[in-house]
Order: C-alpha cells, then structure tokens, then sequence
C-alpha cells in the first residue's frame, strides 16, 4: 500500500481492530466503521460510529477511494440475542461485500478463527484450510461464524477480480474478552478429568502481523494462523504457575452451566470441547505464501494473562 492508500476497517474499536489501525495508520489513511466509541483513537484516524448496514455507511465506499477492506465487525456475545446477532452479522456483512463488489475495492481481508473447524474426538492431527467447517453442529454460539466464513468464502470464488483473503487463527491471546483468555485469566483454572488436549495460542500481535502480511499484492485465499508450537492444556496452565482443579465431566458441565446463568464466570459452556478435544490446525500455507511465521513464544504469549492478573491484583 502508498502513503495514499485509504483502508477501510470494520470493528475498528476492538482490540484487535485498534492494534490495526495503529499499526497501519502512519503509512496509510485508516477509515473506521464501529458503533462503539473509538477510545484512545488516533487523531489520523476516521471513526464512523454508525452500524454497517446503513446507508452511511455505504456513502464512505461510495465517495472515498478506498484500497483494501478488513472485515472485523463480527458481534459475538453470548449473553445476548443470538438470533438478533446472526441477523447482524449476515445481514451486515453481505453489505459489506456489496460495497466491495459494487465499488470495485481490490482487497477484502476477513478475520474468521479457526475454531469453526470445531474440537472433536474424531479430528485428524492437523487440519487443513479445505478441512470441514463442523463447530456449529455442537456449538451453536459460533454458527455466526462459520455462516460468515461460508459467505466470504462464496464471494472468493465467485468474484475473482478481487483479492479476498479469509484469516483462520488459532486462539487468540492477549487484552482481549474472549473465551481462551478469560478462562486462563481464571484464579484457579478447572480443567475435565481425564482429559490433556494439545492446544494452540496464538499473540494478538501475531495475528495483526498476519492480517498485515495479507495486504500485499497479490495474496489471495484462505490461511490458517498459527502461533508457537502446540502444547497440552497441562503444560500452559503450569507455565502460568495457577493452580489446576481437576473434575469429572458430569461434574464440571452443570457446574459451569450454574456459574454462567448466575453471571459468576466469563467462560461459555459451549466452549467445554476445547477443553476437551483437540482442534488443531496446519499453518504452512500461510508459512510458503504470506511468508508468516509467529513472532511470539509460547512463553511471550501468555505474559500478557501473567501481566493481566497481577494488573488486577495490584488494583
């Protein structure tokens, strides 16, 4: 991209969509869509506090000259609607891609995950990116995900004009509100007895370095995004230096469904089976073409758990 080059980023409040904007802003025109505030924002930042699927939005694309889209506005909260987020998410992100489409953008980079493969007692070792999407036939909570990743991967195909590139990362790592953080962020970490998945983390840096890495002309399909080396659940615990109370699954399962209708853990039911199984995935395609390659250690990756808890237990 050149120094005139306008970017397009959806859910640019996020945290993920705000390591993005700075690490792209000084080279290049950032425009944000978010209907959350934008905190801490850079000045040369645009932020649009409108939602995607309103005709404002569609006037940035129609009267900016915009180089590349990264899609990052998935809503995924499982407190809430869930058929009202589905809508959402389909409904606003076919928008997107009409924009696209209908505006003739050159780049459209979408961040998926690679949990839509889904954690299975019958997954193969490594799975690759033409591995079935089966996440939503047992968790129901990512189905949003996996429509969203069909539909950008439809529009791949069928719009070869433009370079879409779908990023599949492994569990995300760092200051961020998800299930693989705020579970290890937990003071004492319950795991299922008689189970020690091997499991995959990745930094957060990592993957804005991933998701840069896919700008470049050219780089076009679907990548898994992989961090270090994968490790049991054992051993990451270990390395955090918490404690690990071990109970059966017929124990655990209710246990957790109580604590989540009561409010008192962050940490969805539904996500048992990553903590179950094994959903591990191959990274070399994005090794031979985005020529990515993790710039965090295991160890490096999970400081930030380590430098969270003690953040709250100085407060």
């Amino acid at each position: 991209m050149n120094e005139t080059s306008k970017i397009l980023i959806t859910g640019i409040s996020g945290k993920l969509g705000q390591l993005l904007a700075a690490r792209l802003h000084r080279d290049s025109e950032i425009i944000g869509i978010d209907r959350r505030p934008f905190r801490r924002r850079p000045k040369d930042v645009d932020h649009n506090q409108i939602d995607i699927r309103r005709k404002k939005a569609e006037d940035i694309f129609r009267t900016q000259s915009i180089a590349a889209v990264f899609h990052m506005g998935i809503i995924h909260d499982p407190r809430k609607n869930s058929e009202e987020h589905h809508t959402m998410n389909l409904i606003g992100t076919q928008k997107i891609l009409d924009y696209v489409e209908r505006y003739r953008i050159p780049k459209l980079v979408f961040l998926s995950s690679a949990n839509i493969y889904g954690a299975r007692a019958t997954n193969s070792q490594f799975l690759n990116e033409e591995s079935p999407l089966m996440a939503a036939t047992s968790f129901h909570q990512i189905r949003d995900l996996v429509s969203v990743d069909m539909l950008v991967n439809s529009f791949f195909w069928k719009h070869p004009e433009v370079e879409t590139v779908i990023l599949r990362p492994v569990h995300i790592i760092g200051d961020v509100s998800n299930a693989p953080s705020n579970y290890l962020r937990l003071p004492v970490v319950p795991t299922i007895l008689g189970f020690d998945p091997m499991v995959q983390v990745i930094h957060e840096e990592d993957v804005v370095e991933a998701l840069t890495l896919a700008l470049r002309p050219g780089i076009r399909g679907v990548f898994n995004i992989v961090g270090p080396s994968p490790v049991p659940l054992s051993q990451i615990i270990a390395i955090l230096g918490k404690p690990n109370l071990r109970l059966p699954l017929p124990v655990f399962r209710p246990t957790l469904e109580r604590l989540w209708k009561l409010k008192l853990t962050s940490f969805p039911p539904p996500e048992i089976d990553f903590i179950r199984f094994t959903c591990m995935v191959d990274g070399g395609r994005a090794n031979r073409v985005l020529e990515y390659k993790p710039l965090k250690s295991l160890r490096e990756t999970l400081e930030i758990i380590q430098q969270d808890d003690i953040y709250h237990i100085t407060r």
